[in-house]
């Protein structure tokens, strides 16, 4: 236990920043769980919006919360189904002319 005043002090923040932080890990797994099973939009923006929460109060690694957001964003439904050919292969490069800039 903490003996001097500032010890004490720095157990209590402590104690309340962990009950926050907790708080918000529980929304976010449960918003997780609930956007996976649902598949609906609005939870799963919802869950990505709880993501960049944690990742910006520094609860979760950035790096979780956009492992999170890929796998949620691969649940959204594709609204537009039609891709072109550019999508599909490598992009088309000019040819001819001088257009990279170089000199010859």
């Amino acid at each position: 236990m903490p003996v001097t005043k500032t010890a004490k002090r720095a157990l209590r923040t402590s104690l309340n920043k962990q009950k926050v932080n907790t708080a918000l890990i529980s929304k976010l797994e449960i918003a997780l769980r609930v956007a996976k099973k649902s598949k609906n939009e609005k939870n799963i923006k919802t869950a990505m919006s709880l993501a960049d929460r944690a990742s910006k109060k520094k609860i979760i690694h950035s790096n979780k919360a956009a492992r999170i957001k890929s796998s949620l964003s691969k649940l959204l439904p594709i609204k537009n189904k039609k891709t072109s050919k550019l999508a599909k292969g490598r992009p088309v490069r000019p040819t001819g002319g001088s257009s990279s800039g170089r000199k010859k």
